[in-house]
Protein backbone atom coordinates (compact mmCIF):
# COMPACT_ATOMS: atom_id res chain seq x y z
CA UNK A 1 0.00 0.00 0.00
CA UNK A 2 1.30 3.45 -0.93
CA UNK A 3 -0.30 5.28 2.03
CA UNK A 4 -0.89 8.48 0.04
CA UNK A 5 -4.40 9.94 -0.14
CA UNK A 6 -5.59 11.85 -3.19
CA UNK A 7 -8.74 13.88 -2.47
CA UNK A 8 -11.68 14.12 -4.86
CA UNK A 9 -10.83 17.80 -5.50
CA UNK A 10 -7.26 16.89 -6.47
CA UNK A 11 -8.43 14.05 -8.72
CA UNK A 12 -10.91 16.34 -10.46
CA UNK A 13 -8.19 18.96 -11.11
CA UNK A 14 -5.71 16.35 -12.40
CA UNK A 15 -8.31 15.10 -14.89
CA UNK A 16 -9.08 18.69 -15.94
CA UNK A 17 -5.38 19.48 -16.45
CA UNK A 18 -4.78 16.24 -18.34
CA UNK A 19 -7.39 17.26 -20.90
CA UNK A 20 -5.93 20.75 -21.35
CA UNK A 21 -2.24 19.82 -21.42
CA UNK A 22 -2.52 16.37 -23.00
CA UNK A 23 -0.34 15.05 -20.21
CA UNK A 24 -2.11 12.40 -18.22
CA UNK A 25 -0.37 12.19 -14.84
CA UNK A 26 0.56 14.46 -11.96
CA UNK A 27 4.16 13.79 -10.88
CA UNK A 28 5.02 14.57 -7.27
CA UNK A 29 8.66 14.63 -6.28
CA UNK A 30 10.57 15.91 -3.27
CA UNK A 31 13.99 17.51 -3.61
CA UNK A 32 16.38 19.20 -1.23
CA UNK A 33 15.93 22.97 -1.17
CA UNK A 34 13.29 25.54 -0.45
CA UNK A 35 13.30 27.65 2.68
CA UNK A 36 12.61 24.67 4.98
CA UNK A 37 15.01 21.98 3.67
CA UNK A 38 12.80 19.93 1.33
CA UNK A 39 10.68 21.14 -1.55
CA UNK A 40 7.60 19.67 -3.24
CA UNK A 41 7.71 19.60 -7.04
CA UNK A 42 4.54 18.99 -9.04
CA UNK A 43 4.30 18.69 -12.80
CA UNK A 44 2.10 17.07 -15.39
CA UNK A 45 3.76 14.27 -17.40
CA UNK A 46 2.68 11.94 -20.16
CA UNK A 47 4.47 8.78 -19.04
CA UNK A 48 5.85 7.18 -15.92
CA UNK A 49 9.31 5.79 -15.27
CA UNK A 50 10.01 2.13 -14.62
CA UNK A 51 10.27 2.39 -10.81
CA UNK A 52 7.48 4.96 -10.27
CA UNK A 53 4.60 4.19 -7.98
CA UNK A 54 1.28 4.96 -9.67
CA UNK A 55 -1.70 6.03 -7.57
CA UNK A 56 -5.13 6.07 -9.19
CA UNK A 57 -8.14 8.00 -7.89
CA UNK A 58 -11.33 8.43 -9.94
CA UNK A 59 -9.36 7.90 -13.21
CA UNK A 60 -6.77 10.51 -12.16
CA UNK A 61 -3.18 9.31 -12.04
CA UNK A 62 -0.47 10.47 -9.64
CA UNK A 63 3.10 9.21 -10.07
CA UNK A 64 5.84 9.38 -7.47
CA UNK A 65 9.29 7.86 -7.00
CA UNK A 66 9.97 5.70 -3.94
CA UNK A 67 12.39 8.17 -2.28
CA UNK A 68 9.86 11.00 -2.49
CA UNK A 69 7.09 8.73 -1.26
CA UNK A 70 9.15 7.84 1.82
CA UNK A 71 9.26 11.56 2.73
CA UNK A 72 5.54 12.19 2.30
CA UNK A 73 4.03 8.81 3.19
CA UNK A 74 0.75 9.33 5.04
CA UNK A 75 0.14 12.68 3.30
CA UNK A 76 -3.00 13.97 1.65
CA UNK A 77 -2.83 15.62 -1.78
CA UNK A 78 -5.61 18.16 -2.18
CA UNK A 79 -6.51 20.97 -4.55
CA UNK A 80 -7.53 24.18 -2.79
CA UNK A 81 -8.72 27.62 -3.78
CA UNK A 82 -8.17 30.38 -1.23
CA UNK A 83 -6.96 33.97 -0.90
CA UNK A 84 -3.46 33.21 -2.20
CA UNK A 85 -4.80 31.40 -5.26
CA UNK A 86 -5.59 27.89 -6.40
CA UNK A 87 -3.02 25.14 -6.05
CA UNK A 88 -2.30 21.55 -5.16
CA UNK A 89 -1.61 21.31 -1.44
CA UNK A 90 0.20 18.48 0.32
CA UNK A 91 -0.81 17.95 3.93
CA UNK A 92 2.20 16.09 5.27
CA UNK A 93 1.88 14.77 8.86
CA UNK A 94 5.66 14.09 8.95
CA UNK A 95 6.53 17.76 8.39
CA UNK A 96 7.67 19.51 11.56
CA UNK A 97 7.47 22.92 9.86
CA UNK A 98 6.61 24.35 6.47
CA UNK A 99 6.83 27.65 4.66
CA UNK A 100 3.88 30.02 4.37
CA UNK A 101 3.04 29.02 0.82
CA UNK A 102 3.31 25.29 1.53
CA UNK A 103 5.90 24.40 -1.10
CA UNK A 104 8.70 23.47 1.28
CA UNK A 105 8.93 21.60 4.57
CA UNK A 106 11.29 20.15 7.12
CA UNK A 107 11.23 16.82 8.96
Amino acid sequence: MNNLLVTNNAAKKIIELSKKKEKKMLRISVTGGGCQGFQYNLDMEDKSKKKDIIIKKNNALVIIDQNSLNLIKGSEIDFVEDLIGSRFKINNPKATSSCGCGTSFSL
